[in-house]
């Protein structure tokens, strides 16, 4: 199956508590919650020592608001991102978070997330 195929409703009922739990693990700098649902391939590109850099580094990373909003879904060959508005407790403004899933095996994964 390709996860293109699922209604955006099919698809907002993972990525919503997917993008929670990146929140709370991101504020909470805690990289093995973090990194749960990801991909093989995206795990490896996010390894602990530069993700571990982010939450040292970054304001952004570990002041997130749990409050957010739902922008859209982008379907693209074999893979969904899902768009957020985000803000933060500490930094003005908004932010853009960006979710992309697909399947790996036979089940949903995170094959990125990124806030910018």
């Amino acid at each position: 199956m390709n996860i293109t195929e699922l209604s955006d409703e099919e698809i907002l009922a993972i990525a919503d508590p997917w993008w929670d739990e990146l929140v709370k693990y991101s504020n909470n700098r805690n990289y093995g919650g973090f990194i749960r649902n990801f991909s093989r391939k995206f795990r490896e590109a996010a390894n602990e020592m530069e993700v571990g850099k982010q939450f040292a580094r970054s304001q952004l990373t570990h002041n997130l608001r749990k409050e957010r909003d739902f922008l859209g879904i982008i379907r693209r060959g074999e893979y969904v991102t899902v768009l957020y508005r985000q803000t933060n407790e500490k930094l003005p403004g908004e932010w853009l978070g960006r979710l992309v899933l697909g399947y790996e095996d036979g089940e949903v994964k995170i094959f990125g997330a990124t806030i910018f």
